[in-house]
Protein backbone atom coordinates (compact mmCIF):
# COMPACT_ATOMS: atom_id res chain seq x y z
CA UNK A 1 0.00 0.00 0.00
CA UNK A 2 1.66 3.70 -0.77
CA UNK A 3 1.61 6.05 1.90
CA UNK A 4 -0.18 9.25 0.57
CA UNK A 5 2.38 12.69 1.38
CA UNK A 6 1.40 15.97 0.89
CA UNK A 7 2.10 17.10 -2.75
CA UNK A 8 3.92 20.11 -1.26
CA UNK A 9 6.61 17.67 0.81
CA UNK A 10 7.59 15.68 -1.91
CA UNK A 11 10.76 16.46 -4.54
CA UNK A 12 11.49 14.13 -7.80
CA UNK A 13 14.46 14.29 -9.05
CA UNK A 14 14.72 12.45 -12.74
CA UNK A 15 18.19 10.87 -13.65
CA UNK A 16 19.63 10.66 -17.27
CA UNK A 17 22.92 9.57 -18.56
CA UNK A 18 24.20 12.69 -20.10
CA UNK A 19 25.36 13.57 -23.53
CA UNK A 20 27.71 15.76 -25.20
CA UNK A 21 24.52 16.31 -27.70
CA UNK A 22 22.23 18.99 -26.41
CA UNK A 23 18.44 16.42 -27.15
CA UNK A 24 19.35 14.10 -24.05
CA UNK A 25 18.52 17.54 -22.19
CA UNK A 26 15.75 18.94 -23.70
CA UNK A 27 14.44 15.70 -23.96
CA UNK A 28 14.62 15.10 -20.21
CA UNK A 29 13.46 18.63 -19.18
CA UNK A 30 10.47 18.40 -21.13
CA UNK A 31 9.32 15.35 -19.69
CA UNK A 32 10.48 17.31 -16.25
CA UNK A 33 8.18 19.70 -17.39
CA UNK A 34 5.26 17.87 -17.88
CA UNK A 35 5.58 15.70 -14.10
CA UNK A 36 5.56 19.77 -12.98
CA UNK A 37 2.28 20.61 -14.71
CA UNK A 38 1.03 17.61 -13.17
CA UNK A 39 1.56 19.08 -9.49
CA UNK A 40 1.80 15.62 -7.75
CA UNK A 41 5.55 17.05 -6.69
CA UNK A 42 6.28 20.84 -4.79
CA UNK A 43 9.36 20.46 -6.89
CA UNK A 44 10.90 18.47 -10.23
CA UNK A 45 14.47 18.45 -11.09
CA UNK A 46 16.95 16.94 -13.87
CA UNK A 47 20.06 15.11 -13.15
CA UNK A 48 22.81 13.48 -14.66
CA UNK A 49 25.20 10.98 -14.79
CA UNK A 50 28.25 12.67 -16.69
CA UNK A 51 28.60 15.22 -19.96
CA UNK A 52 26.19 17.43 -18.30
CA UNK A 53 24.71 19.19 -15.05
CA UNK A 54 23.55 19.17 -12.57
CA UNK A 55 25.18 16.14 -11.11
CA UNK A 56 23.10 13.28 -9.16
CA UNK A 57 24.53 15.28 -6.27
CA UNK A 58 24.03 18.71 -7.07
CA UNK A 59 20.33 17.83 -7.92
CA UNK A 60 19.65 16.37 -4.04
CA UNK A 61 21.53 19.56 -2.62
CA UNK A 62 19.25 21.60 -4.60
CA UNK A 63 16.12 19.62 -3.73
CA UNK A 64 16.97 20.00 0.08
CA UNK A 65 17.24 23.28 0.17
CA UNK A 66 13.31 23.32 -0.89
CA UNK A 67 11.65 22.39 2.04
CA UNK A 68 10.61 18.85 0.96
CA UNK A 69 10.35 16.22 3.74
CA UNK A 70 11.48 13.20 0.54
CA UNK A 71 13.51 12.86 -2.17
CA UNK A 72 12.35 9.97 -4.84
CA UNK A 73 15.07 9.70 -7.44
CA UNK A 74 14.42 8.07 -10.74
CA UNK A 75 16.62 6.54 -13.38
CA UNK A 76 14.93 7.71 -16.82
CA UNK A 77 16.43 4.45 -18.48
CA UNK A 78 14.33 1.62 -19.87
CA UNK A 79 15.31 -1.08 -18.21
CA UNK A 80 18.16 -2.15 -15.31
CA UNK A 81 21.49 -2.53 -15.55
CA UNK A 82 24.99 -1.81 -14.34
CA UNK A 83 24.26 2.35 -14.20
CA UNK A 84 20.54 1.78 -12.34
CA UNK A 85 22.21 -0.99 -9.64
CA UNK A 86 25.62 0.51 -9.12
CA UNK A 87 26.39 3.39 -10.80
CA UNK A 88 23.55 6.06 -9.90
CA UNK A 89 23.33 4.65 -6.01
CA UNK A 90 27.59 5.04 -6.03
CA UNK A 91 27.04 8.51 -7.02
CA UNK A 92 24.00 9.47 -5.01
CA UNK A 93 26.53 8.29 -2.00
CA UNK A 94 23.88 6.55 -0.20
CA UNK A 95 24.91 5.51 2.45
CA UNK A 96 26.84 8.43 3.20
CA UNK A 97 24.31 10.63 2.02
CA UNK A 98 20.87 9.07 3.52
CA UNK A 99 22.21 9.12 7.46
CA UNK A 100 22.83 13.04 6.70
CA UNK A 101 19.15 13.77 5.19
CA UNK A 102 17.57 11.55 7.82
CA UNK A 103 19.21 13.99 10.23
CA UNK A 104 17.23 16.83 8.62
CA UNK A 105 14.15 14.99 8.28
CA UNK A 106 14.37 14.30 5.00
CA UNK A 107 13.61 11.00 3.48
CA UNK A 108 15.99 9.46 0.00
CA UNK A 109 14.26 7.37 -1.83
CA UNK A 110 15.78 5.55 -4.94
CA UNK A 111 13.17 3.94 -7.44
CA UNK A 112 13.17 1.88 -10.89
CA UNK A 113 14.07 2.58 -14.21
CA UNK A 114 11.23 2.73 -17.20
CA UNK A 115 10.42 -1.24 -17.71
CA UNK A 116 8.48 -3.07 -19.60
CA UNK A 117 4.73 -1.36 -19.38
CA UNK A 118 1.70 -1.23 -21.84
CA UNK A 119 2.21 2.60 -22.21
CA UNK A 120 5.80 1.96 -23.69
CA UNK A 121 4.13 -0.47 -26.09
CA UNK A 122 1.68 1.82 -27.50
CA UNK A 123 4.34 4.81 -28.18
CA UNK A 124 6.41 2.18 -30.14
CA UNK A 125 3.22 0.92 -31.84
CA UNK A 126 3.13 4.50 -32.72
CA UNK A 127 6.14 5.45 -33.83
CA UNK A 128 6.23 2.40 -35.91
CA UNK A 129 3.08 2.54 -38.08
CA UNK A 130 3.82 6.44 -38.87
CA UNK A 131 8.01 4.55 -39.50
CA UNK A 132 5.77 3.11 -42.42
CA UNK A 133 3.28 6.11 -43.13
CA UNK A 134 0.49 4.49 -41.70
CA UNK A 135 -2.15 6.72 -40.31
CA UNK A 136 -1.94 6.62 -36.34
CA UNK A 137 -5.84 7.10 -34.53
CA UNK A 138 -6.06 8.37 -31.28
CA UNK A 139 -8.76 7.93 -28.86
CA UNK A 140 -11.75 10.34 -29.63
CA UNK A 141 -12.73 9.91 -26.50
CA UNK A 142 -10.13 11.26 -24.48
CA UNK A 143 -10.54 14.46 -26.12
CA UNK A 144 -14.47 15.01 -26.13
CA UNK A 145 -15.90 17.79 -25.19
CA UNK A 146 -16.56 16.88 -21.79
CA UNK A 147 -12.66 16.24 -21.22
CA UNK A 148 -11.95 19.73 -22.65
CA UNK A 149 -14.52 21.16 -20.09
CA UNK A 150 -12.82 19.39 -17.11
CA UNK A 151 -9.59 20.74 -18.16
CA UNK A 152 -10.69 24.18 -18.16
CA UNK A 153 -12.01 23.24 -14.59
CA UNK A 154 -9.33 21.70 -13.72
CA UNK A 155 -7.03 25.33 -14.60
CA UNK A 156 -9.80 27.37 -12.81
CA UNK A 157 -9.35 25.61 -9.91
CA UNK A 158 -5.67 25.67 -9.62
CA UNK A 159 -6.21 29.54 -10.67
CA UNK A 160 -8.53 29.82 -7.43
CA UNK A 161 -6.03 27.94 -5.03
CA UNK A 162 -2.79 30.22 -6.50
CA UNK A 163 -4.88 33.14 -5.76
CA UNK A 164 -5.71 32.04 -2.32
CA UNK A 165 -2.08 31.30 -1.85
CA UNK A 166 -0.35 34.35 -2.52
CA UNK A 167 -3.42 36.87 -2.45
CA UNK A 168 -1.41 38.73 0.21
CA UNK A 169 1.65 39.15 -3.04
CA UNK A 170 -0.89 39.68 -5.31
CA UNK A 171 -2.87 42.35 -3.83
CA UNK A 172 0.68 44.71 -4.25
CA UNK A 173 1.17 44.05 -7.99
CA UNK A 174 -0.59 45.69 -10.72
CA UNK A 175 -3.20 44.32 -12.94
CA UNK A 176 -0.67 43.33 -15.68
CA UNK A 177 2.08 42.04 -13.79
CA UNK A 178 0.12 40.07 -11.82
CA UNK A 179 -0.61 37.71 -14.75
CA UNK A 180 2.93 37.01 -15.09
CA UNK A 181 3.56 35.83 -11.60
CA UNK A 182 0.06 33.97 -11.68
CA UNK A 183 1.56 32.13 -14.78
CA UNK A 184 5.52 31.07 -13.17
CA UNK A 185 3.27 29.97 -9.64
CA UNK A 186 0.88 27.53 -11.78
CA UNK A 187 3.79 26.60 -14.14
CA UNK A 188 6.43 26.01 -11.00
CA UNK A 189 3.35 25.24 -8.85
CA UNK A 190 5.52 27.11 -5.87
CA UNK A 191 3.43 29.96 -4.14
CA UNK A 192 7.39 31.15 -3.20
CA UNK A 193 8.13 32.41 -6.52
CA UNK A 194 5.46 34.95 -6.32
CA UNK A 195 7.94 36.50 -3.68
CA UNK A 196 11.00 35.96 -5.30
CA UNK A 197 9.55 37.71 -8.71
CA UNK A 198 11.18 41.24 -9.74
CA UNK A 199 9.28 42.98 -12.44
CA UNK A 200 10.31 46.51 -12.88
CA UNK A 201 7.61 48.95 -13.85
CA UNK A 202 7.79 49.22 -17.27
CA UNK A 203 8.18 45.94 -18.60
CA UNK A 204 5.22 44.05 -19.04
CA UNK A 205 4.12 46.98 -21.25
CA UNK A 206 7.74 47.13 -23.26
CA UNK A 207 7.54 43.25 -23.63
CA UNK A 208 4.00 42.96 -24.74
CA UNK A 209 4.85 46.33 -27.17
CA UNK A 210 7.58 44.92 -28.10
CA UNK A 211 6.14 41.49 -29.18
CA UNK A 212 3.11 43.83 -30.89
CA UNK A 213 5.96 45.34 -33.16
CA UNK A 214 7.05 41.61 -34.06
CA UNK A 215 10.75 42.06 -31.89
CA UNK A 216 13.09 39.46 -32.55
CA UNK A 217 13.33 36.94 -29.62
CA UNK A 218 16.97 35.76 -28.40
CA UNK A 219 17.10 32.80 -26.05
CA UNK A 220 20.26 31.70 -24.26
CA UNK A 221 19.05 27.84 -24.48
CA UNK A 222 17.51 25.37 -26.91
CA UNK A 223 15.06 24.74 -23.93
CA UNK A 224 13.67 27.84 -23.44
CA UNK A 225 13.45 28.58 -27.58
CA UNK A 226 11.06 24.98 -27.21
CA UNK A 227 8.96 26.24 -24.43
CA UNK A 228 7.64 28.98 -27.08
CA UNK A 229 4.55 28.66 -29.19
CA UNK A 230 6.42 30.04 -32.19
CA UNK A 231 3.37 29.70 -34.39
CA UNK A 232 1.12 31.98 -31.87
CA UNK A 233 4.46 34.33 -32.25
CA UNK A 234 4.34 34.32 -36.15
CA UNK A 235 1.38 35.76 -36.20
CA UNK A 236 2.80 39.18 -34.58
CA UNK A 237 5.78 38.58 -37.84
CA UNK A 238 8.39 37.85 -34.66
CA UNK A 239 11.27 35.17 -34.98
CA UNK A 240 13.29 33.18 -32.23
CA UNK A 241 17.14 32.99 -32.30
CA UNK A 242 19.18 30.62 -30.21
CA UNK A 243 22.75 31.07 -30.89
CA UNK A 244 24.26 28.51 -28.32
CA UNK A 245 25.03 25.84 -30.91
CA UNK A 246 26.07 27.91 -33.51
CA UNK A 247 29.34 27.55 -35.11
CA UNK A 248 30.63 30.77 -34.60
CA UNK A 249 29.58 30.56 -31.52
CA UNK A 250 31.87 27.63 -30.83
CA UNK A 251 34.81 29.18 -32.57
CA UNK A 252 34.21 32.46 -30.82
CA UNK A 253 34.43 31.04 -27.42
CA UNK A 254 38.00 29.76 -27.94
CA UNK A 255 39.29 32.63 -29.38
CA UNK A 256 37.96 35.05 -26.96
CA UNK A 257 38.31 32.74 -23.91
CA UNK A 258 34.84 33.13 -23.18
CA UNK A 259 32.13 30.46 -21.93
CA UNK A 260 29.78 29.66 -24.57
CA UNK A 261 26.94 30.99 -23.16
CA UNK A 262 28.95 34.39 -23.14
CA UNK A 263 30.30 33.82 -26.46
CA UNK A 264 26.43 33.06 -27.88
CA UNK A 265 25.35 36.37 -26.36
CA UNK A 266 28.57 38.24 -27.64
CA UNK A 267 27.68 36.53 -31.23
CA UNK A 268 23.44 37.68 -30.47
CA UNK A 269 24.38 40.88 -29.99
CA UNK A 270 26.59 41.51 -33.04
CA UNK A 271 23.72 40.67 -35.18
CA UNK A 272 22.12 43.04 -33.13
CA UNK A 273 19.64 42.99 -29.91
CA UNK A 274 18.31 46.18 -30.16
CA UNK A 275 14.56 46.20 -29.22
CA UNK A 276 14.70 42.89 -29.08
CA UNK A 277 13.55 40.64 -26.11
CA UNK A 278 16.26 38.29 -24.56
CA UNK A 279 15.50 35.37 -22.56
CA UNK A 280 17.89 33.64 -20.23
CA UNK A 281 16.88 31.01 -18.21
CA UNK A 282 19.73 29.17 -18.09
CA UNK A 283 23.54 30.33 -18.29
CA UNK A 284 24.66 33.61 -16.20
CA UNK A 285 27.48 34.44 -18.23
CA UNK A 286 24.85 35.22 -20.74
CA UNK A 287 23.59 38.00 -18.55
CA UNK A 288 26.87 39.35 -17.50
CA UNK A 289 28.03 39.24 -21.09
CA UNK A 290 24.61 40.99 -21.58
CA UNK A 291 24.98 43.74 -19.05
CA UNK A 292 28.56 44.16 -19.86
CA UNK A 293 27.48 45.53 -23.64
CA UNK A 294 24.75 47.59 -22.49
CA UNK A 295 26.57 49.09 -19.85
CA UNK A 296 29.06 50.24 -22.55
CA UNK A 297 26.64 51.50 -24.96
CA UNK A 298 26.66 48.63 -27.56
CA UNK A 299 22.96 47.53 -27.23
CA UNK A 300 19.77 48.45 -26.01
CA UNK A 301 17.36 45.34 -26.10
CA UNK A 302 13.27 46.45 -25.04
CA UNK A 303 13.00 43.55 -22.38
CA UNK A 304 15.14 41.22 -20.36
CA UNK A 305 14.03 38.49 -18.78
CA UNK A 306 16.71 36.99 -16.58
CA UNK A 307 16.18 34.02 -14.39
CA UNK A 308 19.57 32.18 -14.72
CA UNK A 309 19.75 29.04 -12.15
CA UNK A 310 22.70 28.15 -10.06
CA UNK A 311 25.05 28.53 -7.21
CA UNK A 312 27.79 30.52 -9.08
CA UNK A 313 26.69 33.74 -10.64
CA UNK A 314 23.14 33.27 -10.75
CA UNK A 315 22.39 35.95 -8.06
CA UNK A 316 25.26 38.12 -8.81
CA UNK A 317 24.12 38.52 -12.85
CA UNK A 318 20.52 39.22 -11.96
CA UNK A 319 21.53 41.72 -9.45
CA UNK A 320 23.16 43.53 -12.75
CA UNK A 321 20.26 43.53 -14.39
CA UNK A 322 18.55 45.28 -11.66
CA UNK A 323 20.73 48.39 -12.28
CA UNK A 324 20.43 48.90 -15.68
CA UNK A 325 18.30 51.38 -17.32
CA UNK A 326 16.52 48.25 -19.78
CA UNK A 327 12.91 47.11 -18.59
CA UNK A 328 13.59 43.61 -17.06
CA UNK A 329 12.17 40.90 -15.40
CA UNK A 330 14.22 38.75 -12.99
CA UNK A 331 14.05 36.12 -10.42
CA UNK A 332 16.19 36.83 -6.78
CA UNK A 333 18.68 34.85 -5.32
CA UNK A 334 20.27 31.32 -7.10
CA UNK A 335 16.42 30.04 -8.30
CA UNK A 336 15.06 30.27 -11.65
CA UNK A 337 15.39 27.96 -15.16
CA UNK A 338 14.50 27.50 -18.39
CA UNK A 339 10.73 26.79 -17.64
CA UNK A 340 10.23 30.26 -15.53
CA UNK A 341 11.80 32.13 -18.64
CA UNK A 342 9.27 30.22 -21.04
CA UNK A 343 6.23 30.94 -18.53
CA UNK A 344 7.19 34.51 -18.05
CA UNK A 345 7.46 35.30 -22.04
CA UNK A 346 4.24 33.07 -22.67
CA UNK A 347 2.33 34.93 -20.38
CA UNK A 348 3.66 38.44 -22.04
CA UNK A 349 2.43 36.62 -25.46
CA UNK A 350 -0.69 35.99 -24.07
CA UNK A 351 -1.67 39.74 -22.98
CA UNK A 352 0.33 40.88 -26.41
CA UNK A 353 -2.51 38.44 -27.58
CA UNK A 354 -5.69 40.67 -25.89
CA UNK A 355 -6.03 37.40 -23.43
CA UNK A 356 -5.48 36.87 -19.35
CA UNK A 357 -4.16 33.97 -17.80
CA UNK A 358 -6.56 32.10 -15.39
Amino acid sequence: MLTKIPNNDMGLILIGHGSKLPHNRENLEKIANMLRNRGKFKIVEIAFMVRDTPTVNEAVDIVTEKGISKIVLIPAFLAPGIHTTEDIPSLIGMKEKEPNLKAKGIELVYGEPIGSDERIAEILEEKALKALGQEVKKDVEVMDAYSVSAAGKIVDQSMMLIRQAIGDDLAKLSKDKISIVERVVHTTADPEFAKLLVISDDAVKAGVEAIKAGAKVVTDVKMVKAGINEARLKKFGSQIYTYMNDERTIILAKEEGLTRSASAMRLAIKDNLDGAIVLVGNAPTAVFELTNQINAGKVKPALIVAVPVGFVGATESKEAVEKLPIPYVITRGRRGGSTIAVSIFNALLTLAEGKLYG
